[in-house]
């Protein structure tokens, strides 16, 4: 695991081209990278911005006349100062091949405008909410994590997150250590949190596809609780496509009813996240 984590902008590298109108540039403040397909990285914030927990922007670099931009969770709350993002690595990407060299002191680039449907304004309240994830699909959910807003709607929070090896579980598996002592809503999240890892390729405790865990039952009996049930609970699905459809259609099959801003419900998705 390679981290980078003091601003030194000294060896930050010259742009190459002018930054476009109407975007944000904001400059790299850390990076830490997990494993050969996964990293984090923190950005300054704007001072104008201000974007819900659970949101997206469209980020790139200024490295074209016109930059190729895509779309990012914003991994940190809405009350945080900085930006933090976690990304996969795409070795041909049109972005990620560039984003993963960033370095300390160097400047992304950012669209002005925040957007998504994993807000807690989507949901009605309930006693549980289950926030399902796959690979870089956790970063909304770790910005949820850390909005106190989320504990003022909802009793228990259970985050799962299936990668394809262990070494990719890291980055939410520090978030979640991380919350009770966390100086804001320490004191909020004490036995309300549960994270539920499985792997779908190297070998671990807790083996298989998020949708086959909960459809065979294993899923309630690992963590003794009760099924999904609509009056009680509310879900929220982050991650890849073909997750995003089964677990979609799983909740439909129960009852849930999909949320939006303008009619909010018992699940919501974000279809804009790629990763």
């Amino acid at each position: 695991m390679n981290t980078t984590s003091a601003l030194n902008i000294a060896g930050a590298r010259p742009l190459q081209f002018p930054i476009p109108a109407n975007v944000y540039a904001e400059t790299v403040v850390s990076v830490k990278h997990y494993t050969d397909r996964l990293f984090s990285f923190r950005i300054t914030r704007p001072q104008s911005l201000r974007f819900r927990s659970g949101e997206f922007v469209m980020i790139g670099l200024p490295n074209a006349e016109k930059p190729i931009f895509r779309a990012y969770s914003v991994a940190s709350p809405a009350w945080d100062d900085e930006l933090e993002f976690f990304s996969i690595k795409v070795p041909d990407g049109p972005l990620t091949s560039e984003l993963q060299k960033i370095q300390v002191g160097d400047t992304v680039i950012m669209r002005q405008k925040s957007t998504g449907t994993l807000v807690l304004d989507a949901l009605t309240p309930a006693k549980r909410v289950f926030m399902i994830s796959t690979g870089t699909g956790i970063a909304p959910f770790a910005s949820l994590l850390r909005d106190p807003d989320t504990y003022e709607k909802f009793d228990q929070v259970i985050l799962t997150h299936t990668c394809r090896d262990n070494a990719e579980l890291t980055y939410g598996q520090e978030l979640v250590a991380a919350l009770e002592t966390d100086p804001l809503i320490g004191e909020l999240t004490g036995g309300r949190v549960t994270l539920y890892n499985s792997t779908t390729r190297e070998e671990s405790a807790l083996m298989g596809r998020i949708t086959a865990l909960i459809g065979s039952g294993k899923f309630y009996s690992d963590l003794g609780i009760e099924k999904l049930n609509p009056e009680t609970d509310r879900i929220m699905i982050c991650g890849s496509m073909h997750m995003l459809k089964d677990v979609k259609e799983l909740a439909e099959s129960l009852g849930f009813q999909e949320g939006s801003l303008s009619h909010p419900a018992t699940f919501v998705v974000e279809r804009a996240f790629v990763g």
